[in-house]
């Protein structure tokens, strides 16, 4: 891929290297630079620039090294990410959740019938007690759950049929809290597994997820031939994966 800056023309690609303890994916810019230069952005991407004249073996081998030094900066970022997404609720009028892309405002309000649904734009909440914050939010959060399972498996189904043609049967879909992925795929299992975090974000890049875990049942790597894949099925997933790790 190529993407030009001023003047400039500055090729950039999507690499992926196993290390002893997972795989790194990392973008690999060429430059005019005379080192090798290793940046982990806060929204967990590894970005990588050196001279063409620097081979793509050394570049990978250099990721290996460094993978515990990546690794200790992910986790960090990953940290302060949970921290400020872990605030404690209260579960009070106002209250904002995000969902499917969206800023939500929490409304509470006292009711026989407990329940949670969205409506213009807010969050009501039906609860016996309004002073009963952990019921409110076992309320809040089975809804949320069951809302995740919803959303993923009918994306999984609709992405399928693409895979269908090669003989690939639907995967055990799991759905878990991740800390560095917002996927992870076992061809030998058959199985997918996604972020909760993901319901989050726009249906959109949940699509692309999907799409990038289902595609791993056929070419296990981030190669060439592995994005090339993914753009004849979904041209602009570059776009989507770019608003996903905006978060």
């Amino acid at each position: 891929m190529s993407v030009k800056n001023n003047h400039k023309k500055i090729n950039t690609e999507i690499r992926s290297v196993q290390g002893r303890q997972c795989a790194l994916e990392y973008t690999l810019t060429r430059k005019s630079v005379k080192n090798i230069n290793i940046r982990v952005k806060l929204d967990g991407r590894i970005l990588v620039s050196a001279s063409k004249s620097v081979p793509v073996d050394f570049i990978d081998n250099l990721i290996k090294q460094k993978e515990i030094f990546i690794l200790e900066a992910l986790k960090k970022y990953e940290q302060k990410s949970l921290e400020k997404q872990n605030t404690i609720n209260d579960y009070i009028d106002g209250e904002q959740f995000k969902v499917l892309g969206e800023w939500l405002q929490l409304k509470v309000v006292q009711g026989i019938n407990e329940s949670v649904v969205i409506y213009n734009k807010e969050i009501i909440l039906t609860v016996n007690d309004l002073n009963n914050r952990k019921r409110k939010e076992e309320l809040w959060m089975t809804w949320l759950k069951e809302l995740e399972k919803n959303i993923f498996i009918n994306l999984c189904k609709k992405i399928y049929p693409l895979f269908q043609p090669y003989g690939i049967e639907f995967p055990i879909i799991k759905i878990r809290s991740m800390k560095t992925m917002w996927g992870s795929c076992r061809p030998s299992r058959g199985i997918i597994t996604l972020n909760s975090k993901l319901i989050q974000q726009p249906i959109k890049c949940i699509e692309y997820v999907v799409l990038h875990e289902f595609a791993h049942f056929i070419h296990q790597n981030h190669s060439k031939e592995f994005y090339n894949f993914i753009e004849k099925r979904m041209p602009d997933w570059k776009e989507r994966k770019n608003k996903l790790n905006q978060r």
